[in-house]
């Protein structure tokens, strides 16, 4: 009896393991995806990946509804964001937000040199604060911005 019990709570556990220093969750609804949990709360679409690279996978197609998601941890939890749409740049993203190119690409690490790989929906960190993110799974953002497509530049 208590092993059916605990087979049946175990989904419900892996939706609500602690990340270490998460400082903000968010519940996960139908129909949610990567960017826009990070539109709704604030949190650019890089940072919840990074954060959540355990329990997101590449595609971003195993959220489930009521799972929780961390949205930052202490000291690295950009909450100034903006939502990338069509024609954008690196270079007007800078300009409107009065950041150098350094930070832009410090709290986007994701960002190719040549800034063509943002695509429309995508939330990045606008702060021009700088952050500092540990190393990350390449291949897991990869894999999200290219699933995105149109791409800004098209």
């Amino acid at each position: 009896m208590f092993a059916s019990i605990l087979l049946a709570a175990l989904p419900l556990l892996s939706s609500v393991i602690a990340i270490d220093g998460c400082t903000r969750n968010a519940t996960v609804q139908a129909g949610d995806t990567c960017d826009s949990i990070s539109t709704k709360y604030g949190v650019s679409t890089f940072q919840l990946a990074l954060v959540n690279d355990a329990s997101i996978d590449e595609q971003c197609e195993n959220l489930m509804p009521n799972q929780t998601v961390c949205l930052g941890v202490s000291g690295q939890d950009c909450t100034k964001v903006y939502t990338v749409v069509a024609n954008d740049t690196c270079a007007w993203i800078e300009e409107m937000y009065g950041m150098d190119n350094s930070t832009l690409y410090s709290n986007n690490p994701q960002i190719n040199g040549d800034c063509s790989n943002i695509y429309i929906g995508e939330v990045l960190c606008v702060d021009t604060v700088a952050y500092s993110y540990p190393a990350y799974n390449s291949s897991l953002y990869d894999s999200l911005s290219y699933s995105y497509l149109p791409y800004c530049d098209e």
